[in-house]
């Protein structure tokens, strides 16, 4: 037995269906009436007992509407539902309280993950379509949705939220089934939740506020990954290989030129970068290029315990003379402790130091203006590292102390796991600075030399020693 599609379509939407034997029956009724009417007018106008035939039909027909209105009010004049043509509400619908649980449970309201998955497909009508369906089949909710284009098909970058008990390898299983490959997936969290123009933005704010920003914008764009700068002229060895203006795709490897004149090496070994991500990350390149070198200019004063008031801030290339006047009062022994190597080399190693290109430094200046200590947060590929200098005659104030906890907060800020020193267990004021963080240490000797890691689970507390701080900004 069939129906039409129209029928079907409005009894699922609630409303009457009609047929067209209906309607010729209402219609013979109009005509059936129209004739009964003229019959009886011409026996009332011309019969011989007209007037109380017109009487006994009033009465009548008071009659009939005075015992309609007593049943009606007595049994209800609602129609039943099969005589609209009405579908009635399946009993989860309707209104009222239940004692019947929903048959289908919310993928939302219990525990849930979010995910950030990568798939590739065939560019061609109905694959994404594919794998939606296959999403929606695990329960799994679509929040966002990047595509990549290929030369050969689509890379398709999905931010998902999936119920807690739901593996990363069912989702993976059943968009393979729906047409995907090689599928990437890994936990993901709420800072990926950000669309991705608004995530430019947000870094080409940070990237244009200060050089260093670049490395670490690089890797928020592009997730885990190894950055390296290499400059032109290097203090040993030969340079980095040349890269043309418009930067090499190599599947995981990215090099772009610098805008110093070295050489960015970007490795994801694990992902291959798509060129919408190469074409971001030359974005951002060319930005930091046209801009030039620069740092914020904010400075903080600080007292020490004994009265004395330094100045702290960030330091730079310009800064290289007065850094290699401070090296010429320090002593070969706080020189050597510092680059573990000869220190005749120790000036050569400054321009790389300074440069923001290579991370972070802070310079500490005294009352008349002269450098007494450096501090320097190193991007090291995927690690960083914290290294500090303090003249001689400034030692054992609680300037390192100072120096190593803003380090260190600036490692967190920009979301570094851990930092390491490097250093001799002979420098009792470095590992004591490093044991004052109040952070978990892990402790290696490598060839003599006492490597320090700090995990940065905890965060830091105010310096112990410093009385005042006042910030300034530079005009």
């Amino acid at each position: 037995m069939t129906r039409k599609v129209s029928d079907v379509t409005r009894t699922k939407n609630g409303r009457p269906v009609h047929h067209w034997r209906r309607d010729v029956v209402e219609l013979a009724a109009l005509f059936t009436a129209v004739a009964v009417a003229d019959a009886v007018a011409n026996l009332v106008g011309h019969g011989p007992d007209g007037p109380e035939l017109l009487l006994v039909s009033a009465m009548v027909l008071v009659a009939t509407a005075g015992f309609h209105t007593w049943w009606s009010r007595r049994h209800g004049h609602a129609p039943p539902t099969g005589d609209t043509g009405a579908r009635p509400l399946p009993s989860e619908q309707q209104a009222g309280p239940s004692d019947r649980g929903s048959a289908t449970p919310d993928p939302v309201a219990g525990e849930s993950t979010l995910w950030r998955m990568r798939t590739t497909v065939k560019d061609e009508p109905g694959s994404l379509a594919a794998l939606c369906a296959a999403l929606a089949g695990q329960r799994v909710d679509i929040l966002s949705l990047q595509t990549h284009p290929l030369a050969d098909g689509t890379v398709d970058e999905f931010l998902l939220r999936a119920p807690g008990d739901l593996a990363g390898s069912d989702i993976t299983r059943a968009v393979a089934l729906a047409g995907g490959s090689d599928t990437w997936i890994e936990r993901a969290d709420a800072h990926d939740l950000v669309d991705a123009p608004t995530r430019m933005l947000g870094l080409a704010a940070r990237t244009a506020l200060d050089a260093a920003e670049l490395p670490l914008a690089l890797r928020q764009l592009l997730g885990r990954c190894t950055i390296r700068s290499l400059p032109a002229k290097p203090v040993a060895g030969s340079g980095p290989e040349a890269v043309p203006a418009e930067g090499v795709l190599e599947d995981t490897v990215m090099r772009l030129r610098a805008p110093e004149g070295g050489v960015i090496t970007v490795e994801r070994p694990y992902l291959p970068f798509t060129p919408t991500e190469f074409a971001r990350v030359r974005a951002l390149v060319d930005l930091d290029a046209r801009l030039g070198p620069r740092v914020p200019r904010s400075h903080d004063v600080l007292t020490l315990p004994e009265g004395s008031d330094i100045t702290v801030r960030r330091a730079d290339v310009d800064d290289l003379e007065a850094a290699k006047a401070m090296h010429e009062r320090c002593s070969p022994r706080t020189l050597g402790m510092r680059y573990h190597g000869p220190i005749g080399d120790a000036d050569r190693y400054l321009n790389h130091l300074l440069s923001p290109r290579f991370g972070r430094t802070l310079a500490v200046q005294n009352a008349s203006g002269r450098v007494v200590g450096l501090g320097h947060l190193l991007w090291d590929g995927d690690e960083t590292e914290v290294a500090l200098l303090i003249e001689d005659a400034w030692q054992r104030r609680g300037i390192g102390s100072e120096l190593l906890r803003r380090l260190v907060g600036m490692a967190v800020e920009a979301g570094c796991a851990s930092v390491y020193a490097v250093t001799q267990s002979s420098n009792t004021g470095m590992v004591a600075a490093m044991r004052g963080l109040g952070l978990p240490l892990d402790y290696q000797i490598e060839e003599g030399t006492l490597v320090i890691t700090a995990r940065l689970e905890t965060p830091l507390g105010a310096s112990e020693g410093t009385v005042g701080v006042t910030r300034a900004e530079a005009p």
